[in-house]
C-alpha cells in the first residue's frame, strides 16, 4: 500500500495525487485528504481514507460506492458547484476567451425524467441499474436520488419487464422517460425475443399502465402516446427521441435563449430536436427549425401545427454536420440558437461567423467543443455577453452551458 496526498479534483471526479512517477487518479477521494491505496497503471484501487477533507459529506445514495452513475456525491454542494463552474472557465481560457462565467444553476435531486438503465439476466436473477465505474458489472439498484420518483417507484416493475424480455446473457439497455401520459420505455439489445415473451411484455406493460414500450426501435405497445409539454405546445415523443434530462433545467435554458432573442422577428433553431427552443421561440416570432432526425422534426412540426397560438414555424430536414446552413441562408434571420450533440457545431459556426445574424444563443453539453465553437464566432466579429453553466446531470462530471453572443 502507498500513502498519497490528494492535491486536486480531476475532470472526471477523481482525486489527483502527484507522485515522482506521475499523477495518480484516486476514485472518491477529495483534495486535502490522505489515502492509502494500491497503484496500478496510474490509478488507485483498494483505497482507504486516512485523513478526511472537511468538505466530505455522506453520499445520499446507498449504492454510491459501487455504482458508476454518480461520481461526486461525497463533496459538499458549494465546492461541488464551483468544480463544475471551473470546467467552463478552464475550457474558455484554453481558447483565450475572456468571459465572466456565472455561478452554476443548481439541479434539484429526484429531477431526472430520463435515465438509461442497464439490465442483465444471470441465472434466475435479473439485475437492473447502472454499470460500476470502468466496468461492465451491473449494480442492481433499489434507489436512485437523481431520478424522478415515478422512475424509482417503478424499478421493481422495470426489473420484471427486463426479465421477461431478456433473451441474452449480455447486458442490455432499458431507457425510461417520464412523460405526461406515463413512462415511455425503450429496450435495446435484449437479444432475439420470442413471440411468447413479446406478448407477455405487451400484457405486462398494459397492466402496469406504461405509456409505451419500444423494443429495438419498434413500438411493441402504445397504450397512450407519450407527451411532453414544451411551452404552450404538446409534443408526442417519437421512439428514441432526444429529450432534455431535467425539465427544470430545460426551462431555465429556454428562458435564457428566449430572453436573448427577445427582439428577433425571425429566428433559426439549428439542431432543433423535438423543438425545445423552437416551440417556445414561436410564441413571439417566426421560427425556422433545422434538424437531421426525421422523426424528431416531424414531432416538432406536428406540435407546432396543433398549437394555433404560435407564430409560423417552418421545418427543414438537414444534416448540419455535413451541410451547414451557409452564410447567405443565415442572413434572413436576426437570431439563431444552436444546440448540437457533444461534437459541437464547428462547421456551422464558421458559416455563422460570416453571416449578419445579430444575436446567437449557443447551447452545449460539452464545454470543450463549445469553447472551440465560440472562438470561431468571436474571431468572426461576435462578442460573448453572458455564459451560464447549468447542472443538468447532478453529481456527474457533465455540465450544460448556455452562451449568449451579439455581433
Amino acid at each position: 500500500m502507498t500513502r498519497l496526498t490528494i492535491e486536486s479534483l480531476g475532470a472526471q471526479g477523481d482525486g489527483i495525487a502527484n507522485t515522482p512517477s506521475g499523477p495518480v487518479f484516486v476514485p472518491q477521494a477529495l483534495p486535502g485528504e490522505e489515502v492509502e491505496a494500491e497503484i496500478v497503471k496510474g490509478r488507485a484501487r483498494a483505497v482507504s481514507v486516512v485523513t478526511q477533507a472537511p468538505q466530505r459529506v455522506t453520499p445520499p445514495c446507498k449504492h454510491f460506492h459501487d455504482c458508476g452513475g454518480c461520481v461526486i456525491q461525497h463533496l459538499e454542494r458549494s465546492p461541488y458547484e464551483e468544480w463544475k463552474r471551473q470546467k467552463v472557465v478552464q475550457a474558455l481560457g484554453s481558447r483565450g476567451l475572456q468571459a465572466q462565467v456565472e455561478p452554476l444553476v443548481s439541479c434539484p435531486a429526484h429531477a431526472r425524467r430520463r435515465v438509461a438503465l442497464t439490465a442483465r439476466k444471470i441465472g434466475n436473477r435479473t439485475l437492473l441499474g447502472y454499470n460500476a465505474r470502468q466496468s461492465h458489472h451491473v449494480v442492481d439498484v433499489e434507489e436512485c436520488p437523481i431520478a424522478r420518483p415515478e422512475i424509482v417507484s417503478a424499478l421493481p416493475q422495470l426489473r420484471e419487464l427486463a426479465a421477461i424480455l431478456a433473451a441474452t446473457p449480455k447486458p442490455f439497455r432499458v431507457a425510461v422517460t417520464v412523460t405526461q401520459t406515463g413512462l415511455d420505455i425503450a429496450v435495446d439489445g435484449a437479444g432475439k425475443v420470442a413471440e411468447r415473451a413479446r406478448q407477455k411484455a405487451l400484457t405486462f406493460s398494459v397492466e402496469q399502465r406504461f405509456a409505451r414500450l419500444v423494443l429495438d426501435g419498434e413500438a411493441l405497445v402504445e397504450r397512450q402516446k407519450p407527451v411532453l409539454a414544451v411551452g404552450k405546445a404538446a409534443v408526442i415523443v417519437p421512439p428514441a427521441g432526444f429529450t432534455q434530462a431535467v425539465a427544470e433545467i430545460e426551462q431555465v435554458m429556454a428562458e435564457l435563449v428566449c430572453g436573448h432573442l427577445e427582439r428577433s422577428k425571425h429566428a433559426a433553431d439549428l439542431f432543433s430536436g423535438l423543438g425545445t427552443f423552437a416551440l417556445r421561440l414561436a410564441e413571439n416570432r417566426r421560427v425556422h427549425a433545422v434538424e437531421g432526425d426525421a422523426a424528431s422534426l416531424a414531432a416538432l412540426d406536428a406540435a407546432a401545427r396543433q398549437t394555433p397560438s404560435l407564430k409560423p414555424v417552418t421545418v427543414e430536414k438537414r444534416d448540419l454536420f455535413h451541410r451547414p446552413l451557409l452564410a447567405k441562408e443565415l442572413d434572413q434571420f436576426d437570431g439563431v440558437v444552436f444546440d448540437p450533440p457533444r461534437a459541437g457545431a464547428e462547421d456551422q459556426c464558421r458559416q455563422l461567423a460570416r453571416a449578419k445574424v445579430k444575436r446567437i444563443a449557443a447551447v452545449s453539453c460539452n464545454p470543450g467543443t463549445l469553447a472551440r465553437d465560440l472562438a470561431v464566432l468571436v474571431e468572426g466579429g461576435y462578442r460573448i455577453t453572458r455564459v451560464v453553466p447549468l447542472d443538468q446531470f447532478l453529481w456527474s462530471p457533465h455540465v450544460e452551458v448556455v452562451a449568449l453572443l451579439e455581433r
